[in-house]
């Protein structure tokens, strides 16, 4: 049998010889004692005698140090560690090396040594690097829609753990929203940088260029093919790309992959990645991740691209779908701002009533896009039609949400595969009427944050406006109103929810209303100047209303006694009245002929007492007011009846006409357009 001692000779020397790893034995003072055949290119007799750093020229030899005297110290091994460095005298850049470190002690357990096995995992930690870099690439980018966002994700992602510098460039008109060229693309499309990172700052991000013909940027773009590129002084190439040429020889740039971003044939930019003395030079491995990488990309900057696109045509709808005209009526003075975002369904109204009154409208369908600027449009239309009615703000809002309840089953019955299933339908409402007779407001609302009202004087006035249920929602509780009495001069301010969000959100409304007296549209700026920065990336819609009363000099108000002669005597107030107005002669006599049949109709069908009111704005308006809820209807009357032909000579002569109900009977109201000069 042979004796241990022969056994361990033998052992070590078969290891020393024939193992693949690098295996160093060291003293106490760090050098090397015995080493085995580690490179072809160094002679392991050249390695005997070093210190473990002066054998390995590592990237930190002050860390590798470090752990070799923790080993000895501690007794404790250190197995696995990846450090940065090479073979003293061989060629290339660093690699790396995966260092397993033991100690060595004699029977009485004091340190001789360290027994330190090396392997070059160079090409494993390559492969673990890029996955990790397609890794980061997927988690920086596609997250977001901003477009510099997402350039600067790949950047971020690809530098410094895969690239030393990356640079992406955008087609120009891209960036604009506008649709990518299909390859080959011409030499003279601009490109714009979007996003860069890495040592090299010498080209600013935003600044444009034309692809240099013969250059692998050009070639890039035209194929649409990667190209992988080894740099160097004599790079032919480099003579017609200055640019590239001045970055090559500042940084000693000696590996360039160029990577199309392309979508379906399409051309939207380049991704460029550069490698810099230190690093080893890109293969094709690195070519496959690169594509990979500005596909991803690619993909995500054409959904921001879309995204940008149907923003607009939302946006253009949305604004399109909105008043056009001054609401500002003869008693309420509004204003409003619209403050542009994401969402496309904010909106606001003023709506003339009969009567000097106006409703003041403001609203929300929540989500983006073309669909919900639709669904925005088609609800103002529906309460467009409500108002028309002359309904009470709980009506209206009631049957806004049966409109809305018919919208949502159509769009429950698409086809399963509709986009639209996965958009939610929710929307808020609120409507208001304000009378300046009687110098109320009646207030209703679905789901929408409650107005925000301000006492002449400044002084904040509390409502108290119970909340029905958003329009879309399944809750079917009925809406109800408040009415507040408000002092001429009083300001209200109608805002969607965000305006209302966060901290003091109420008192900085408030503090910026604090002086009504204010042009009216000052005060929605101040509103806005209150807001914290950044704080409405959905946008916002705020509409303020300063109320007021109807001008006496533009009124006239008689209580007629319930008789015969009621109607001659009316025509007689009339004609005065109207000449006092300095109305044409043909308007009086029409003004005279409805009074005359709205009076009579009065007289016959309905209850004392009988008020007449003549109101001069824009339009003039005749009112008859008795205490009978009965209304009449407009029928045709036949050529042998004798009577019927009331209502509709008037609806002849009015351009719109309609009842009101109140509390204590209804009004028979008329509109009639007058020339633009035919009162004083």
């Amino acid at each position: 049998m042979p004796r241990a001692d022969e056994m361990a000779k033998a052992l070590l020397d078969t290891l020393f010889s024939q193992s693949a790893v690098g295996l160093h034995v060291l003293d106490t003072d760090l050098r090397v004692e015995r080493v085995n055949a580690l490179s072809d290119a160094v002679a392991p007799e050249r390695i005997v005698g070093l210190y473990f750093t002066e054998a390995y020229r590592l990237h930190d030899p002050g860390e590798s140090e470090e752990l070799l005297r923790g080993v000895l110290e501690s007794g404790v091994p250190v197995l696995n560690h990846v450090i940065l460095g090479q073979l003293m005298g061989a060629p290339g850049p660093d690699r790396s090396l995966l260092v397993t470190v033991h100690r060595l002690d004699d029977p009485a357990g004091r340190p001789l040594g360290l027994l330190a096995a090396v392997v070059d995992v160079n090409e494993r930690e390559k492969s673990r690097a890029r996955v990790d870099a397609l890794a980061a690439v997927r988690r920086n980018v596609g997250h977001s829609l901003d477009m510099e966002a997402i350039c600067q994700g790949v950047v971020t992602a690809l530098v410094p753990e895969f690239a030393d510098l990356a640079v992406v460039e955008v087609v120009d008109e891209v960036l604009r929203g506008s649709s990518a060229p299909l390859s080959p693309v011409r030499l003279d499309v601009p490109l714009r940088r979007a996003a860069q990172g890495g040592s090299d700052g010498d080209t600013a991000v935003g600044v444009m260029r034309q692809l240099p013909a013969g250059t692998p940027y050009a070639l890039a773009a035209g194929d649409l093919r990667p190209r992988l590129v080894q740099l160097g002084p004599g790079t032919p190439w480099l003579d017609s790309d200055p640019v590239t040429s001045h970055m090559v020889t500042s940084t000693g740039a000696h590996s360039l992959i160029v990577a199309p971003m392309k979508l379906h044939g399409a051309f939207l930019g380049l991704v460029s990645l550069y490698r810099f003395p230190g690093s080893e030079p890109f293969d094709e491995r690195d070519l496959t991740l690169a594509l990979t990488a500005a596909a991803h990309t690619a993909l995500s900057i054409e959904t921001s691209r879309r995204y940008a696109h149907d923003h607009v045509i939302a946006s253009t709808i949305q604004r399109r779908l909105l008043p056009q005209l001054n609401g500002d009526r003869i008693a309420v003075e509004t204003a409003h701002v619209l403050l542009p975002g994401r969402n496309s369904g904010c909106w606001f109204d003023t709506i003339g009533l009969s009567g000097a009154r106006t409703a003041l409208i403001i609203g929300n369908v929540a989500g983006h896009g073309l669909q919900t600027a639709i669904t925005m449009g088609q609800l103002r239309t529906a309460i467009h039609a409500l108002a028309g009615l002359d309904l009470d703000p709980d009506e209206v809002l009631a049957r806004l949400n049966d409109t809305a309840d018919r919208l949502a089953r159509e769009r429950r019955s698409l086809p399963p595969g509709d986009s639209l299933h996965r958009q939610p339908l929710t929307a808020t409402c609120l409507y208001a009427v304000y009378d300046p007779f009687a110098r109320t407001c009646t207030v209703a609302r679905a789901g929408h944050p409650a107005p925000v009202a301000i006492h002449p004087d400044g002084r904040p006035i509390a409502l108290d406006v119970p909340e029905g249920p958003p329009l879309f929602s399944d809750d079917s509780a009925p809406f109800a109103t408040a009415t507040i009495t408000l002092d001429e001069g009083s300001v209200l301010a109608f805002l969607t929810g965000s305006l209302l969000s966060g901290d003091r959100s109420v008192t900085r409304v408030q503090d910026a209303l604090a002086y009504p007296d204010r042009p009216l549209q000052d005060l929605c700026d101040a509103v806005v100047y209150n807001q914290p920065p950044d704080a409405h990336p959905d946008g916002a819609a705020l509409l303020l209303a300063r109320t007021g009363v109807v001008p006496p000099d533009r009124v006239a108000t008689w209580e007629l006694a319930h008789d015969r002669t009621t109607p001659a005597i009316a025509r007689t107030l009339v004609r005065d009245r109207l000449e006092g107005w300095n109305l044409d002669e043909e308007t009086i006599e029409a003004t005279e002929l409805i009074v005359s049949e709205l009076i009579t109709n009065a007289v016959r069908y309905g209850t004392p007492p009988l008020h007449l009111r003549l109101l001069l704005d824009r339009t003039l308006t005749c009112e008859v007011h008795d205490t009978s809820p009965v209304a009449p209807h407009l029928r045709h009357a036949r050529t042998v009846d004798e009577g019927g032909r009331g209502l509709f000579i008037v609806s002849q002569l009015a351009t719109h006409w309609g009842t009101r109900y109140g509390t204590d009977g209804k009004a028979l109201w008329t509109e009639q357009e007058i020339p633009s000069d035919g009162a004083s």
